[in-house]
């Protein structure tokens, strides 16, 4: 059975699940549909990717998504076996799909993309007022990645929706600068940005 992840490849989330893909070393196919499309709104309530389909099961939400893929196919396990160690793996998963994404996506990054004037510059108004949130963010998740990997000592399922969001958030000024001062942050996106999964997932 053909894996299909159905959703623009430059969305964090659809990236997200990917990199979950590619480190569980699962062939699969790309279908990329814009949120709102005819098809992705046949498939999600709400019309938001990803949207999967595995032969003839259908699944959408990132999260849900991630963690079929992890249990469903061979390869190292995203999330731990140990009970303890598991639910602090979707604890930090859980916070980056939530707290992470819609700080720094949806209130920082989208409104540097699309929040434009009619000579089309930067509308800047909700950006500067999420500054020092986004600021405080990337010091949180600083301290978060300080054992070397997201949450955790080991590469886990949290990293692979973390990183597309921090991927993201330092292509803008403040993004970048936040990032470059932290102590513990900056070299972790600096490693896992070599990672094949995270390459072979670029947009």
């Amino acid at each position: 059975m053909t894996l299909t992840i159905i959703g623009t490849p430059n969305s964090n989330f659809v990236r997200s699940v990917r990199m979950v893909a590619e480190e569980k070393g699962v062939a699969y196919q790309n279908s990329p549909e814009m949120p709102h499309s005819d098809v992705i709104k046949s498939l999600h309530p709400m019309g938001q990717v990803p949207v999967m389909r595995h032969g003839e099961f259908q699944l959408f939400e990132s999260m849900a998504i991630a963690r079929y893929i992890d249990n469903v196919f061979d390869g190292p396990a995203l999330v731990p076996a140990r009970p303890e160690a598991a639910a602090t793996t979707v604890q930090w998963t859980s916070f980056a799909q939530t707290s992470v994404d819609q700080l720094i996506m949806r209130q920082y990054v989208l409104e540097y993309l699309f929040n434009k004037d009619e000579n089309g510059n930067v509308v800047r108004d909700k950006i500067d007022r999420v500054l020092n949130k986004v600021s405080k963010m990337f010091r949180v998740l600083d301290d978060a990645v300080s054992s070397g990997y997201f949450g955790s000592g080991d590469f886990s399922m949290a990293d692979c929706f973390l990183m597309p969001i921090i991927s993201y958030g330092q292509l803008f000024p403040e993004g970048k600068e936040a990032l470059e001062s932290t102590k513990h942050l900056n070299s972790y996106f600096d490693k896992l940005s070599q990672r094949p999964s995270f390459i072979s997932t670029a947009a």
